[in-house]
C-alpha cells in the first residue's frame, strides 16, 4: 500500500509533481473523483493534447478515444475492477495489496490521428487513513512492437502466396472443431477445392501465371460471405478447403456452388482448360455429426472422395459424399 506524506508536506507535492511533469514516460494523475491533476510533457507528446486542455476536468479520455470510456486509471478510481475484462482483452488484476494494474489496447489517439497499441500501468496512492487521493497512469507505446508481433503471427497461420490459412492452420482448426462438434452434436462439413486443368495452365502462363490465378481464386474465396467460425485454407498446390461448422450438408452445397459459380463468373481466361475458357473448379462436399469413436480424417477423406466423383463426372461441378461413402469410410487414425 502506498501512502501519501504530501498531504501534510505541500513542497514534496510541489516537487513531486514537477518531477512527474519531466518524466520520459508519459504519465497523468487523476484525483479520487477522476479529475486530472497532473498531464506531463511526454503525455502531451504522446497525445498531442496539452495539459491546459485537461488539467481540472475529466476528459482525458479524449486524447485516446473517439467517444466517453473508462481509462485504466479511472477503473481503479471508481473501484469498477469488473469492468476491466469488458474494457481490456489483457489486463491484470488488482491486488488486495491496493498495487497496481496492468493492460493493454488498441487506442484511436484522435488527436494525432493514428492507432497506438498502448501498455498501461495504473497505480493508486493512499492517504494515511487508508483512503484513495489519486491513481497515476503511465503508458508505453508499443505499437511496432505489437505490429511486428502481428506480423509473425500471420506467417505462422497464413498461406504466403495466396493470405488464406496455411495447411497447417487447416489441420489444427478442422481438429478442434471436430472435437468440439462432437461434444455438442452439432454438423460439421467441409468443402474442398480443385482449381480444374491447373498443370496446363501453368504449362502456359508459367508460374508467375500460376501463383497469380491461385491469387485469384483465393481472393474469390475470401470474398464469399463467410461466417466468422468458417475458416478458408490452401490445403496444397492448387488445391483449397472451406471448414463450416454447424453446417448441415444442404448448407454446405449451397456454399460450394456459390464458390463455383463465382469462380466462373469472374471468366478469368485459360487457354488450357478442356470444358471452358476461363478458370472453373471442382468441388467436393461432405458432412457428419462426428460419433464418439471417429476422427476428422473421415470427414476429410469423404470430401476428398466427393471432389474426385466431381473431377470424374466432367469437373466445374460441385459433388455431396453419398451415404455409400460415408459407411465404407473407416475411421482414420490420428
Amino acid at each position: 500500500m502506498q501512502h501519501d506524506s504530501a498531504v501534510r508536506h505541500p513542497h514534496d507535492q510541489t516537487f513531486a509533481i514537477k518531477l512527474m511533469q519531466h518524466l520520459v514516460v508519459p504519465t497523468f494523475v487523476l484525483d479520487n473523483e477522476c479529475r486530472v491533476i497532473v498531464w506531463n510533457r511526454a503525455c502531451e507528446r504522446l497525445t498531442g493534447v496539452f495539459a491546459g486542455e485537461v488539467v481540472g476536468t475529466r476528459n482525458h479520455w479524449q486524447a485516446f478515444y473517439s467517444e466517453p470510456r473508462l481509462c485504466l486509471a479511472d477503473v481503479l478510481a471508481q473501484g469498477r475492477a469488473d469492468d476491466l475484462a469488458t474494457l481490456y482483452p489483457f489486463h491484470t488484476e488488482p491486488s488486495e495489496l491496493g498495487l497496481g494494474v496492468r493492460a493493454e489496447n488498441w487506442c484511436l489517439m484522435p488527436r494525432v490521428g493514428e492507432r497506438l497499441y498502448l501498455v498501461i500501468d495504473a497505480g493508486p496512492i493512499y492517504a494515511e487513513d487508508g483512503q484513495l487521493i489519486a491513481v497515476v497512469e503511465t503508458l508505453r507505446d508499443m505499437t511496432e512492437h505489437k505490429k511486428a508481433q502481428m506480423a509473425l503471427q500471420q506467417l505462422a497461420t497464413l498461406d504466403s502466396l495466396t493470405g488464406v490459412a496455411n495447411r497447417r492452420t487447416f489441420d489444427e482448426k478442422l481438429h478442434s472443431e471436430w472435437n468440439r462438434t462432437r461434444r455438442q452434436g452439432d454438423p460439421l462439413s467441409l468443402i474442398m477445392v480443385d482449381v480444374d486443368y491447373f498443370k496446363p495452365y501453368n504449362d502456359i502462363y508459367g508460374h508467375p501465371g500460376g501463383d497469380a490465378c491461385l491469387k485469384a481464386v483465393s481472393g474469390i474465396l475470401r470474398g464469399q460471405a463467410f461466417r466468422a467460425g468458417d475458416v478458408t485454407a490452401r490445403y496444397g498446390g492448387e488445391e483449397f478447403a472451406v471448414i463450416l461448422p454447424n453446417t448441415d450438408l444442404a448448407g454446405a452445397r449451397e456454399v460450394a456452388e456459390r464458390i463455383r459459380s463465382g469462380i466462373e463468373q469472374a471468366a478469368l481466361p485459360h487457354a488450357g482448360s478442356q470444358i471452358a475458357p476461363c478458370i472453373t473448379v471442382s468441388l467436393g462436399v461432405a458432412s457428419l455429426i462426428p460419433a464418439q469413436d471417429s476422427h476428422s480424417g473421415m470427414l476429410l477423406e469423404l470430401a476428398d472422395q466427393a471432389l474426385y466423383a466431381a473431377k470424374r463426372g466432367g469437373r466445374n461441378r460441385v459433388c455431396c459424399a453419398t451415404q455409400e461413402m460415408a459407411a465404407a469410410a473407416v475411421p482414420a487414425l490420428p
